[in-house]
């Protein structure tokens, strides 16, 4: 089966040049990238199955909270069914939020 060219076709042994003006483009974009992953929050939800104490030892231990923060953040959680935890790139978050998940955690990145 035959796939379709999509664009110029350009002969054979040639290829397209890029002029300074792409380039720059494409280097500003992986800046422009980062700074709209910056604002990512990590939320975690409210369920019936984890004790106030299993939440403040995980939110002290993969969030780095101190003890009052985290427990003022189960509170939250427990009062208003959820509560921003983290904030940070997505990359930063998605190690924090799988092992708040494996720790049986309802978490999600969100923003």
């Amino acid at each position: 089966m035959d796939h379709a060219v999509v664009g110029p076709k350009w002969p054979e042994g040639r290829r397209m040049i890029q002029s300074p003006l792409t380039r720059e483009k494409e280097q500003s974009l992986p800046v422009l990238l980062e700074q709209e992953d910056e604002g990512k929050k990590l939320v975690l939800y409210n369920d019936d199955i984890n004790t106030f104490d299993h939440v403040i030892r995980c939110l002290m231990h993969y969030c780095q909270h101190e003890a009052e923060q985290a427990e003022q953040c189960a509170w939250i959680v427990h009062l208003k069914g959820r509560c921003t935890v983290k904030q940070g790139t997505y990359a930063e978050l998605l190690p924090v939020q799988t092992a708040l998940c494996d720790q049986g955690l309802s978490a999600a990145i969100e923003g």
